[in-house]
């Protein structure tokens, strides 16, 4: 909190200090404006606002809406009415504000006494529209941002088609990495698929502000995907671009423009959202066995409803969809023998269907243990591991050191290159880093690990290791609205047992 209340406010002296020769027009002493929190209380003074704005600037996230207030209504006081300058007051009061000052014709007028100009309509609109925005953007950044769930990897917890609220104030709102981007839409453009949203020439480094709380086992979390830093502008994210490499080999993947189009990075604020619950904490050790996941030791307990992927034998007989409509399943297909279906449903489904005179068997689809998958984390042959059989695996976590082995190095060796920023390299079997032999690696930051309740249709940690701390955006709190996107408006389309529910 001491970061909020001093700091923050701390740095609005860095803008005010550019205003020494506006303070010396309106009458005040120039250095006032270089004395930290008495230069705001001057600057009310002189724009004639009430004293009590001064506890909206230690207000964390209100207090940089208002400060760009101030801003507006400082060059007002000097005759800058246009949106142009009141815009460039805003964004660049270091280079605007001496430019007014130096102005030989500027004189200050006391907006009391002062007839602002009529505005016009057009002016009017204009003005409200870019509050609108301005506003919206500071509520979506550092407090609460809408969300629709679009795949079935929380699959019952939270359905396809579900509209919920996701609060970034849980674990603290982050800074933007890309603060200049066209408002209300992610990675790219309106009516594009290619085309940025952002421009990266200000790139601002990770901080993030004191939150609620902390990230706890078992929260609904949404962060940005770890895998998304490099993309296939063609499958975004659809298909990651690290199994793209794997498959056809990173040569054909950069220069086949046809099948692959252009290959881009994006930085971490603009990588795809994803919603996964978070089963592993920092420093925790996760173990799946047979499709079970152990933290620590300990069967793990789900608050939401996992699924698994079963495969159904009847007598012949159909199921049809009433029958499905009447246990909520809604993935699974029947199979290419007319007696063979799979359905991804919780266990407890499962045991109400094996009651079923016609179905004859039922058996959840586990994958082997020791037969390994090269999709599934780290994607080494040293470790044959799949999504069901996976583990046992520490959680890194920051401040921890860890011994390092070109046996292990597969665990750690995103964290150390992508994640914190540092080169990598392996010659002759000795690991370097930044140039240096290395035995042991130091994390700097806390790792977190992400699975999705409907365990046999989510790709989540098991396929792209760990989440790192700066990924994560925010909390799942709220579904105000649920759709079911295969049904029309007349046939039951809402899902109002389904709408204005909390997250578990």
């Amino acid at each position: 909190m001491f970061e909020l209340v001093i700091i923050i406010p701390l740095l609005f002296t860095v803008p005010t200090v550019f205003a020494w020769k506006l303070f010396l027009k309106a009458g005040k002493p120039g250095y006032y404006s270089l004395i930290p929190f008495f230069n705001l209380y001057v600057m009310l003074q002189i724009i004639k606002k009430p004293l009590w704005w001064l506890v909206l600037l230690i207000i964390p996230f209100l207090n940089v809406f208002v400060f760009m207030l101030m801003l507006v209504e400082l060059v007002k006081c000097f005759g800058k009415y246009g949106l142009g300058q009141q815009f460039l007051a805003v964004i660049v009061p270091f280079v605007y504000l001496p430019i007014i000052s130096f102005e030989k014709d500027v004189s200050y007028a006391d907006p009391k006494s002062t007839e602002q100009p009529k505005k016009g309509p057009v002016r009017e609109w204009l003005d409200a529209i870019i509050f609108a925005v301005v506003a919206a953007t500071i509520i979506r950044t550092f407090l609460f941002e809408a969300y629709t769930i679009p795949t079935s990897s929380m699959e019952k917890s939270l359905l396809v088609g579900d509209f919920l609220f996701v609060s970034k104030i849980a674990y603290g709102p982050k800074i933007p990495n890309t603060p200049i981007a066209f408002p209300f839409v992610h990675h790219t453009l309106p009516w594009s698929q290619t085309a940025k949203s952002y421009v990266e020439w200000i790139k601002l480094p990770y901080y993030r502000f004191a939150g609620l709380g902390d990230v706890e086992r078992n929260d609904a979390v949404v962060f940005n995907y770890p895998a998304g830093d490099t993309v296939s502008d063609r499958f975004q994210s659809n298909v990651s671009y690290y199994s793209l490499i794997r498959e056809y080999g990173r040569e054909r993947v950069w220069s086949d423009e046809r099948n692959f189009g252009n290959i881009i990075s994006r930085p971490v604020d603009k990588r795809e959202n994803y919603i996964k619950r978070g089963v592993g904490m920092p420093g925790d050790t996760i173990l799946i066995k047979n499709a079970e996941l152990f933290v620590n030791g300990s069967p793990a307990n789900t608050p939401g409803t996992v699924q698994f992927k079963y495969l159904v034998k009847t007598d012949g007989t159909m199921i049809n969809q009433r029958l499905l409509d009447r246990y909520n399943i809604t993935e699974g297909k029947r199979l290419s023998m007319p007696d063979e279906y799979i359905f991804w449903i919780s266990q407890e489904v499962a045991d109400e269907l094996k009651m079923l005179p016609n179905v004859k068997s039922i058996t959840k689809d586990v994958e082997i243990a020791g037969q390994w998958s090269p999709d599934v984390f780290p994607n080494s042959e040293n470790y044959a591991w799949n999504i069901d059989n996976f583990g046992p695996l520490w959680i890194p976590e920051a401040g921890v050191t860890v011994k390092l082995t070109t046996e292990n190095l597969p665990l750690y060796s995103r964290i150390i290159h992508a994640y914190e920023g540092h080169e990598l390299q392996v010659k002759d079997n000795q690991i370097f880093i930044d140039g240096e032999p290395a035995n042991s690696y130091t994390f700097a930051m806390d790792y977190y690990w992400m699975m999705g309740d409907n365990r046999h249709n989510s790709a989540d940690s098991r396929i792209w290791g760990f989440v790192p701390r700066d990924h994560i955006v925010g909390k799942a709190v709220f579904v105000w609205l649920s759709l079911d996107p295969n049904k029309s408006v007349f046939s039951g389309k809402v899902r109002f047992d389904k709408s204005m529910r909390i997250v578990k």
